[in-house]
């Protein structure tokens, strides 16, 4: 496989995983109870999973 093709996998997996945080925070959001630490590590891992795609489309 190529460097290309590999990097594009990393770049597809990442942004599931983005996606997949964006679903959970939209969940939690509707949520009556959710503690504010539990949304802010949330936004924290899906912040650093944007910043990985960013480089590696650089």
């Amino acid at each position: 496989m190529s460097r290309l093709a590999t990097r594009q996998k990393k770049i597809d997996s990442l942004m599931s995983k983005h996606q997949h945080f964006e679903s959970i925070l939209n969940q939690v959001n509707k949520s009556i109870s959710v503690d504010d630490l539990v949304i802010t590590d949330i936004k924290k891992r899906k912040l650093k999973i944007r910043d990985q795609i960013q480089m590696l489309n650089k």
